[in-house]
């Protein structure tokens, strides 16, 4: 049940100086990372002219992620997590320097590109664990879902705008979308150097094989917390309608480059008004049995946009899918936090932060296979019931999950 929550809630964290920091930091590195997407795909793409590259630099990204996550995880929690952050932000300013740097003298390269995709999904897979396992720090007491969804919402901004920005930005010169990154990272770095927070001194735990794996025995003995991260696995790698939307523009809806652009910005624009009215009123009851509920909406919007024949309606589902995502999202990852020790939360953030990845690059390879044995609509309709079914399922398999009532 959503209900409205004082308003003296809200305004007391947007008044809270270390979550704002900490806010306006990870939304300028969101929108860095945004506009690398459309500036590094560009380049690679005019340079060579083929798809397979394209593929290669989501794979040159995703693989540190795979590598380094135990260990990315395990730095989260034994060291300072802001300092983390900061030098995270500052690698990924500095490489983005060389890139504009490169780009201007004219001895930037493919490799040298690749080579700078490496670098920043290296320090991605740091700085993500260390900023999920932070926002509990900063946020004051009893306002982390709040939190969440304000930071979920600074997100879907970046996801809008910050594509757009790049694409104007190229359009000027090949440097202007680099030098652009590097600002809103430095500031970012910046901004994280004014995150304070009060905790209590943490022990360093001696690095060890065990320790590193740490965050994997703890999800497999919590339940709860099996139940969650499992469930956005498999709800997201079988509900990737999103990666066929180049077919459905101008095959199904017969739509140009405009109504891919529009179709692409629907789930983000529903993500963002969902994380308004999330900021503004809490999910206060049934926690458990709404992510459910949120997961089947999702499955149902996808199975309607699947069959739909007018853009109206598949844009309308595209919004519905978005905020039902985002329900999902902001419980989930609440969830994950309190039911997780501080000295924990980088490790779990970390195996959690693989799942979102390895279903996000699956489902739309899971996607991309169905649609090229059955044809774009069956692949995309079965991934809504197969989503659906799952929910059903979860329900089932993890009842604790599901009576779940509040997040405390």
């Amino acid at each position: 049940m959503l209900s409205p929550s004082p308003p003296a809630g809200l305004a007391r964290l947007l008044g809270h100086r270390p979550y704002l920091a900490y806010f306006a930091s990870r939304t300028l590195s969101r929108f860095a990372s945004q506009i690398a997407a459309v500036a590094i795909g560009w380049q690679i793409y005019d340079r060579t002219g083929s798809a397979f590259n394209l593929g290669l630099a989501g794979l040159t990204q995703f693989l540190p992620t795979a590598l380094l996550v135990f260990f990315a995880g395990h730095v989260a929690d034994r060291y300072d997590r802001r300092r983390v952050m900061r030098l995270c932000q500052f690698v990924e300013a500095v490489t983005a320097v060389t890139l504009a740097v490169g780009s201007i003298a004219g001895w930037l390269s493919v490799p040298e590109i690749f080579l700078a995709l490496a670098v920043i999904g290296t320090v991605t897979a740091f700085e993500s664990p260390a900023s999920a396992a932070l926002l509990p720090a900063v946020a004051p007491d009893g306002q982390l879902q709040r939190a969440t969804a304000i930071a979920t919402a600074g997100g879907q901004i970046a996801m809008i705008c910050g594509p757009a920005l790049g694409g104007i930005a190229y359009a000027l010169s090949a440097a202007a979308p680099f030098a652009a990154m590097a600002a809103f990272w430095m500031a970012g770095c910046l901004l994280s150097g004014l995150i304070r927070h009060l905790t209590p001194a943490k022990g360093k735990e001696p690095p060890s094989w065990a320790a590193l794996f740490d965050g994997v025995r703890f999800v497999r003995s919590n339940p709860a917390i099996l139940g969650t991260i499992s469930l956005d696995l498999f709800a997201v790698l079988l509900g990737g309608a999103t990666a066929l939307l180049p077919i459905y523009a101008r095959d199904v809806l017969h739509t140009g480059p405009w109504g891919l652009g529009v179709l692409r910005a629907a789930p983000a624009v529903g993500a963002l008004l969902m994380s308004s009215a999330l900021a503004r009123f809490s999910i206060r009851r049934k926690i458990g049995l709404r992510m459910f509920q949120a997961v089947i909406v999702f499955g149902a919007a996808t199975v309607i946009f699947a069959l739909s024949q007018w853009i109206w309606l598949s844009l309308l589902a595209l919004a519905v899918m978005g905020a039902a995502d985002t329900i999902s999202v902001v419980i989930r990852f609440s969830l994950v936090q309190l039911a997780t020790p501080d000295d924990m939360r980088g490790r779990v953030g970390a195996v959690n932060f693989l799942f979102i990845n390895a279903s996000n690059q699956l489902g739309e390879f899971e996607s991309g296979m169905v649609a090229a044995l059955l044809g774009a609509v069956p692949a995309a309709a079965l991934g809504g019931l197969g989503t659906i079914l799952v929910a059903l399922a979860w329900m089932r398999l993890f009842p604790t999950l599901r009576q779940v009532d509040r997040l405390e």
